[in-house]
């Protein structure tokens, strides 16, 4: 897999400097900053933060930055995610098909399976109180940072080395779990099941009307005037409209809206090959999906940027159980689960290893993929919510605070590169 060297160092780069700033500031005046993340754009709002009356039905919804961020802008973070995975399950070439994908799956299990098992076997230990306080967390630790898994990995194997696409395979099967997880098992208010009805039909309206019915009028049409119309004339806007329409079926539902523009991403015309997800030569592919990742490039760097400012504003009084639980469970559970999986995929299994991988490589992968940061940072948003303490412990903010310090990951990469005698591969 080839890649976009700025592509990624942007997107890094941005949530880091949007973090930085976000934990300077809430821990030299956190009263300013949480003023300003909870700042209310508009009172009652057709969207927002419901608000409930006695009867537990919404009595209206207010629309504050930290919605506007997590809520809405990330709909496109989570959109290019979606993409991704999409090409590499949909085309004949992509990267989660055929027996290649076999093993960095079964290794994705494992590193959903470790990190579960430490973060909850851990929390029964600690006792009761802490286990029930913690135990809604239990998806934090299983979160891999695709971007900076990348970088990180680069730096330990080099460029060439095959463990670099095994761990980016691994990464994207990841990223699909996630999207399941969250729409799964992190609603957000009742749910009301009737409301996708709309996303769906947004879904199939689109994709017949913006899809399906040029391609049919077009056919035996060398010039395809219908699809030329559609792609140059309307372009985005229909899948747009047809999103926003996803976006509220989602918030109605009760799943998380971030989600909701995922029913729209496989009604785009796309490519008939992918050539991985920081790969140089995607830029050359005039396919309308790839266009739209093309032109949600920069917005999405803005908002990452915003999503670290109004998400890791954590107060370091805040450490507790709760950030250790998460720590242990990306720095011990994945390296161990992708591990363990990874061994019985490519030995009793039968399902092999890359060529030039060797078994141990899966356990430096296993510390570069522990990395968790951006994902772990937004599960661990929606999975507590704000009043939760143990002790004096916010439950939420100390979740947060372990998301973040999984950066100690990349530490560990390199020390376990160094220990079991990766030789980088430059490509």
């Amino acid at each position: 897999m080839y890649r976009v060297w700025s592509f990624v160092t942007n997107y890094s780069l941005l949530l880091v400097l949007g973090a930085a700033i976000a934990l300077v500031w809430a821990n030299l005046d956190p009263g300013s900053y949480h003023a300003f993340v909870d700042y209310e754009l508009a009172h009652d709002f057709p969207i927002g933060h419901a608000h409930h009356d006695a009867s537990g039905a919404v009595a209206h919804r207010s629309l504050t930055l930290h919605y506007l961020v997590n809520d809405v802008a990330m709909a496109f973070f989570f959109a290019i995610a979606a993409k991704e995975v999409w090409e590499a399950v949909i085309l004949r070439s992509g990267s989660l098909r055929g027996r290649k994908a076999a093993t960095p799956l079964v290794a994705t299990l494992g590193g959903m399976v470790g990190p579960v098992t430490v973060y909850l076997g851990l929390a029964l230990v600690l006792g009761s109180d802490t286990f029930d306080a913690v135990a809604r967390g239990w998806a934090i630790p299983t979160a891999t940072d695709i971007a900076f898994s990348y970088l990180v990995g680069r730096m330990v194997f080099g460029a060439g080395h095959p463990a670099v696409r095994f761990l980016l395979l691994l990464a994207i099967a990841d990223d699909a779990a996630g999207l399941v997880i969250l729409a799964v098992f992190y609603p957000q208010g009742d749910l009301a099941p009737v409301w996708l009805l709309l996303s769906l039909g947004a879904a199939v309206a689109v994709w017949l009307l913006a899809n399906w019915l040029p391609r049919r009028l077009d056919r035996h049409r060398e010039l395809r005037p219908n699809s030329t119309f559609m792609r140059n004339r309307l372009s985005f806007w229909p899948y747009l409209l047809a999103g926003a329409a996803s976006w509220y079926g989602f918030q109605q539902a009760g799943l998380h809206p971030a989600l909701g523009l995922l029913p729209i991403v496989p009604t785009i015309p796309h490519a008939d090959r992918a050539f991985g997800v920081f790969s140089d030569a995607e830029r050359h592919l005039r396919d309308l999906l790839n266009h739209i990742e093309h032109l949600l490039k920069l917005p999405v760097e803005v908002i990452l940027f915003f999503f670290g400012l109004a998400n890791a504003g954590v107060e370091f009084t805040s450490i507790g159980s709760p950030t250790w639980l998460v720590l242990a469970g990306l720095l011990v559970g994945k390296p161990l689960g992708i591990l363990g999986f990874g061994w019985i995929a490519a030995g009793p299994m039968g399902l092999g290893l890359p060529h030039g991988m060797r078994v141990v490589d899966l356990f430096v992968i296993g510390c570069v993929a522990a990395i968790g940061f951006t994902v772990s940072l937004f599960i661990a948003s929606v999975a507590f919510p704000p009043d939760a303490m143990l002790g004096e412990i916010p439950v939420r903010d100390a979740a947060k605070m372990g998301a973040l310090l999984s950066f100690g990951a990349a530490a560990l990469s390199v020390a376990a590169g160094w220990a079991t005698g990766v030789a980088r591969q430059p490509g």
